[in-house]
């Protein structure tokens, strides 16, 4: 019987003059970035964060400036409106001071009005008596006059006082009038101590 091998013969190995396999590659372990390309990476990052570093004080050292110019502005117009207020301070003070010194001399003028005509209503609502002299030195007032009898006169100076114009109100001289000798009358001089006027109201 003839048997025939389907799987086939072996060959033969060659026999080089390494005389056994061919070697296998060598791989060599790996060793990672090197300290040049992290020193770089580190750098890149160091500039970057400066750069935005310098950009946020930059930003902040610009609002500061503006804030500061704004200030500035402020206190300049806060000047001038102070300055204005204080020269219109002084406008008014010397307003305030003519409008008074107008008022002093209106007094001062209308003072002397005021006392006539106050001395002459109080004459004429007092029975008997005749006004006919009167001097004022700014202090007291010197009233002299004929009166029908001395009641008279005692009436006039309790109306003298009811004006309350004059703080006091004393008889200086009282004598019967001898030159007259028709009718009985009588001399009086008052003096009197000026108070406070009281202006008449309508």
């Amino acid at each position: 019987m003839i048997r025939i091998n389907l799987l086939g013969t072996p060959k033969s190995r060659r026999s080089g003059s390494s005389g056994g396999r061919r070697p296998a590659p060598v791989s060599l372990p790996s060793e990672g970035p090197s300290t040049f390309v992290l020193a770089l990476i580190i750098g890149v990052i160091a500039a970057v964060g400066m750069t935005v570093y310098y950009v946020i004080l930059d930003r902040q050292h610009t609002a500061l400036t503006q804030r500061l110019q704004t200030a500035m502005a402020e206190n300049q117009r806060l000047s001038i409106v102070k300055a204005k207020y204080q020269e219109s301070l002084k406008k008014k003070e010397l307003f305030e001071r003519r409008r008074n010194a107008i008022d002093q001399l209106k007094e001062a003028q209308q003072g002397p009005v005021d006392m006539l005509n106050l001395v002459a209503d109080t004459v004429n609502k007092t029975d008997a008596v005749w006004l006919e002299g009167m001097t004022n030195d700014g202090k007291s007032v010197d009233f002299t006059g004929t009166a029908l009898n001395p009641n008279a006169v005692a009436d006039l100076m309790a109306n003298l006082r009811k004006t309350g114009a004059f703080k006091t109100v004393e008889i200086k001289e009282t004598a019967q009038d001898a030159q007259n000798k028709e009718i009985q009358t009588f001399k009086f001089e008052l003096v009197c101590e000026i108070g406070k006027i009281q202006k008449k109201t309508t």
